[in-house]
């Protein structure tokens, strides 16, 4: 049997042969903080770089726009835009320098030939009348002296010859006297022209009282902004232009590469941007005979051969040239506003399009209709010709700096 006491002294034995046991480290709390932060913020860099730098930097994108579908559209050869303007359009200036008393018309204001546009001050035209008339009563006096003198002379004149003739005095006294006479004469030649220039000042000067007011030249529009009262105007000044509204055309710019699609006479669809849901018919009237070099695109003029009343100068408008005449079915029938469809994306779980303006990009709801080969009809949103985004990145977002992609 075992001895208690030895088998406790056994166990209070040191056993050198095995290891000694692994010094435990202790890691810092703060340095494993901060490891886990450094993590922390490497994974927020990799998930936020793209859209920070689509916020810094700006994105090239690819830009397409809003556009209005007509039922025209299977007819279409070529789509040019431009502005509406009178081919007639009349100068309006003074014939004489004046100050403007009264403006009689408004931009704007319909017309007749002979109505009054603009009154000067007679004033002035009438001082000049008054120093012409003076002129003229000099000029008369002139010419009565010069004559009295002539008179008086040639009377001398004659006696002087006739003594000399009798030998009673000298003959040269008589020749003095004719030499004089003939002075005197051309004295009087030259005060009748002064006269006579005198008389055609008078003319003028009454025209001139006449020319401060200033007619219509033509039926027509107002279609510039008239000086202001208190101007002093020179016959050199255009003072306003006035167009005939019956002849107005749109001038649209037609690539030179595509100027053989356009003829005279052919048919045409007219959109103005002042009334897009309305469509004029038209044709084309005149092509330019010049290439603009810069551009290589030549003018090509339309005109209205539906009735226009309505349509000012200036006005933009989009001219479609169409292989055969809109019948009015298709003139009544409504045109549809389309966005493409790779212009449309869902942010927040709503359609959105994002509309490029002076190189920002601003997001946009849109509410569409059905989907067609065009892309999907437009129920609310941008208007047509409105510059979107096509295929816009998932990192887009409002305000955001963009530059146009080169082709």
């Amino acid at each position: 049997m075992t001895d208690p006491l030895s088998s406790d002294l056994a166990s209070l034995r040191i056993d050198r042969s095995a290891p000694p046991p692994a010094a435990k480290r202790n890691v810092p709390t703060g340095a494993l903080l901060s490891l886990t932060a450094v993590a922390g913020l490497v994974g927020a860099g990799v998930y936020a770089w793209p859209h920070l730098e689509a916020r810094v930097f700006k994105t090239e994108v690819t830009l397409t726009d809003v556009s209005r579908i007509s039922p025209s559209q299977g007819s279409t050869t070529l789509t040019a835009t431009g502005y509406v303007t009178p081919r007639v359009v009349s100068h309006v200036g003074a014939t004489t320098v004046g100050r403007i008393l009264r403006v009689a018309v408004a931009e704007g204001a319909l017309v007749h030939a002979g109505d009054v546009l603009i009154e000067l001050d007679p004033l002035d035209a009438q001082r000049a009348v008054s120093a012409a008339q003076s002129e003229l009563l000099a000029a008369s006096a002139r010419i009565a002296t010069a004559r009295a003198n002539l008179a008086e002379v040639e009377l001398q004149a004659e006696r002087q010859r006739r003594l000399a003739e009798r030998g009673v005095a000298p003959q040269s006294g008589a020749d003095d006297l004719a030499a004089r006479a003939g002075s005197l004469r051309a004295s009087v030649e030259a005060a009748t022209a002064e006269a006579r220039a005198a008389r055609a000042a008078v003319e003028v000067a009454r025209a001139a009282s006449q020319q401060t007011r200033i007619v219509a030249p033509i039926d027509g529009m107002v279609i510039s902004d008239p000086p202001d009262v208190g101007a002093i105007v020179t016959p050199e000044q255009e003072l306003m232009q006035v167009g005939d509204m019956s002849t107005l055309v749109v001038e649209v710019d037609v690539p030179e590469a595509r100027l053989s699609i356009v003829r005279i006479g052919g048919p045409t669809e007219i959109v103005l941007d002042a009334f897009p849901g309305r469509r004029f018919r038209g044709e084309t009237s005149e092509i330019g005979r010049r290439i603009d070099r810069a551009r290589a695109t030549a003018t090509v003029k339309v005109r209205f051969t539906d009735p226009a009343s309505e349509v000012l100068a200036d006005m933009a408008a989009r001219v479609s040239f169409l292989t055969e005449q809109l019948s009015d079915e298709q003139l009544a029938a409504a045109s549809r506003t389309v966005v493409p469809a790779n212009a449309v994306v869902t942010r927040g779980g709503s359609q959105v399009v994002f509309v490029a303006e002076d190189g920002v990009v601003h997001q946009r709801p849109v509410r569409l209709g059905p989907q067609g080969p065009e892309g999907y009809e437009l129920v609310d949103g941008p208007v047509p010709g409105t510059r979107l985004v096509a295929n816009p990145p998932s990192t887009m977002a409002d305000g955001q700096s963009i530059e146009e992609r080169t082709p």
